[in-house]
């Protein structure tokens, strides 16, 4: 086979490509908290965010979140291609401002929780979860 110019330069784009896609992915993410906060930037208070250190399978993770007051808790996986995976309104009525899930992981990355409070302001947790298995297209 004979490598021209024009397929050198074509795969030397492929490959810009695929080693700037982290970096795209992790900038969908901070969007992502950036619109449920407005812009705000969360800051921490008495939030927690439960999920296993070490996930065996990346399809089925179990996470719990707790934010007592909160009207609204968004939980995100910060490596997935689409990381809002979890997101819980509380109303007056609600007993407990906590709830829990299951969640797929693309592979080991953070999962991030954050709260909206009633007097507007945003408190944010998370935890660094090493998926064994990989669950998203994993």
């Amino acid at each position: 086979m004979k490598l021209t110019r024009r397929d050198a330069m074509a795969m030397g784009l492929g490959a810009t490509m695929v080693a700037m896609l982290p970096l795209r992915v992790s900038a969908g993410s901070h969007g992502a908290i950036m619109a449920f906060t407005g812009g705000a930037e969360p800051g921490e208070g008495d939030i927690t965010l439960t999920a296993p250190e070490i996930a065996e399978n990346g399809n089925t993770v179990p996470v719990g979140v707790s934010a007592p007051g909160a009207e609204e808790i968004i939980i995100l996986a910060m490596g997935n291609p689409n990381p809002e995976v979890a997101d819980f309104k509380f109303g007056p009525a609600a007993g407990a401002s906590e709830a829990s899930t299951r969640i797929r992981l693309a592979g080991t990355q953070d999962v991030v929780a954050v709260a909206r409070m009633p007097d507007g302001s945003f408190i944010k947790t998370s935890q660094n979860v090493k998926v064994t298995i990989g669950g998203c297209g994993g």
